[in-house]
């Protein structure tokens, strides 16, 4: 049933903290999402540096947090799978499988969008 009780800034504000604990429970659980996560702590200044301008150092920040999204839905759909049983499924193997291949075409993403505009400010 609908919490009547649950709209505007309450809402917007138990959504906050619905995303926290998720965060926690990413840094707690997911040793991937930990690993992703320092390196953009490293990244995300390097970006500021690397960019000449302002589109450049979105594109660098957004590629790394991009990993960090797909990384925490990937988790989402793992603990879910794993919700359901432990048991070897051929669904739920694709499943999981998906989710890290999301994973792998954000890298992907951020690898090619490190290296371009690197090699456009060293080479070109």
């Amino acid at each position: 049933m609908k919490d009547p009780t649950n709209t505007g800034l309450i809402r917007i504000w138990r959504a906050c903290g619905n995303s926290l604990k998720g965060m926690r429970a990413a840094i707690r659980y997911e040793s991937a999402f930990r690993q992703e996560a320092a390196l953009c702590l490293i990244l995300i200044p390097v970006a500021c540096w690397l960019g000449r301008d302002v589109v450049e150092i979105i594109l660098l920040i957004g590629s790394c947090l991009l990993v960090l999204a797909t990384e925490l839905m990937n988790s989402a759909v793992e603990a879910a799978i794993d919700r359901i049983g432990l048991e070897r499924h051929e669904l739920s193997g694709r499943a999981k499988d998906l989710g890290s291949a999301a994973v792998f075409v954000m890298l992907g993403l951020a690898l090619l969008t490190w290296g371009l505009i690197a090699w456009s400010r060293f080479m070109g």
